[in-house]
């Protein structure tokens, strides 16, 4: 007997009945940046993103939405002027991303709308949470009266028509916090897609300069988890999911395969796993240098991050990508 695995291999018939992963558009959500200005403005740090205007976002994520990727994910440009020590631009019903989701429900119905939860974009030291100045001149991140806040961020989102929250800041209790202000505010139908196990990355730096987010002192490694670390991703998970999340991610996705992959064993929840702003920048600058075939990367990287167990990829890749593999 000859033992021949390339006999499922022969064709492109046999390559597709044998597939064991497959992507598609409905696995794919596209992040889009939004600000508060007249006009579309390429991202200078992200070469093919774009921060729109809410014109511009209700375009871009309708014809997102035709190209098959049922969702979209919001984070919003802030003017400095807006930015405050309390964050509070963070909840104002008539701030950007309100308007934005609503705008986004009224022309696409149809389309998922999700929006993140976090308050660097608002807040004029640029963490996640509401900062106090040490003796010393050090930062400390204070966590409860941060959740406070992120509770009436997510409740704002809500009251505007998002259908998924996003917490992305790492801070301890607040899916709890977040479900219960939700629940009992009358928004129990709002999900919670839960930023669990979101690393301390260098990944991440396109990204802060898309927003202009980044910390304007220290770092975000006393909220943000430690590369090194992959029993305390199950942990932050199995405490997201007690506490009332719908979904979980891993962030970011390519360099932590392993952990999406412990992840997907460890929950019955789904898996959410964010192709970040320094992968899709590698990809680009290769492809832009005519090193690489950009688009065979990228599709490969996404089929990748499924196979690792993620049933859901928020990549900057979306819309492209959907129509890659409807072509």
């Amino acid at each position: 007997m000859h033992l021949r695995p390339r006999r499922n291999r022969k064709s492109p018939a046999i390559r597709s009945l044998v597939r064991e992963t497959v992507l598609s558009a409905a696995d794919l959500i596209q992040p889009l940046f939004v600000h508060d200005g007249t006009g579309d403005v390429a991202i200078e740090s992200m070469p093919g993103c774009t921060r729109w205007s809410l014109d511009g976002l209700v375009r871009e994520a309708g014809e997102t939405h035709a190209a098959g990727v049922p969702a979209v994910v919001l984070f919003p440009a802030v003017a400095e002027s807006l930015k405050s020590p309390g964050a509070e631009e963070a909840w104002n019903p008539e701030g950007l991303v309100p308007r934005a989701v609503r705008a986004l429900k009224e022309a696409h119905p149809e389309l998922c709308v999700i929006t993140d939860i976090a308050l660097d974009p608002y807040n004029s030291d640029g963490h996640d949470g509401l900062v106090e100045r040490q003796a010393d001149g050090s930062l400390k991140v204070l966590n409860d009266p941060t959740v406070d806040c992120l509770c009436r961020q997510a409740l704002c989102h809500a009251e505007a028509g998002a259908d998924v929250v996003s917490p992305s800041d790492m801070m301890d209790g607040r899916i709890a916090a977040i479900r219960h202000e939700l629940d009992s505010c009358g928004h129990d139908e709002v999900s919670i897609l839960s930023y669990s196990a979101k690393y301390a990355s260098a990944f991440y730096g396109p990204f802060r300069g898309a927003l202009d987010s980044a910390p304007k002192a220290g770092d975000k490694k006393t909220y943000q988890m430690d590369p090194a670390n992959a029993r305390e991703a199950l942990r932050e998970v199995m405490l997201d999911e007690s506490e009332g999340a719908d979904m979980v991610m891993v962030k970011p996705a390519g360099p932590y395969l392993d952990i999406i992959a412990r992840v997907r064993e460890t929950t019955a929840l789904p898996v959410a796993a964010y192709q970040v702003s320094g992968e899709y920048l590698m990809i680009e600058s290769a492809a832009a240098a005519g090193w690489v075939d950009g688009r065979a990367i990228a599709l490969e990287t996404l089929t990748g991050i499924k196979r690792a167990g993620a049933d859901m990829i928020l990549t900057y890749y979306a819309r492209r990508a959907a129509e890659w593999l409807r072509e």
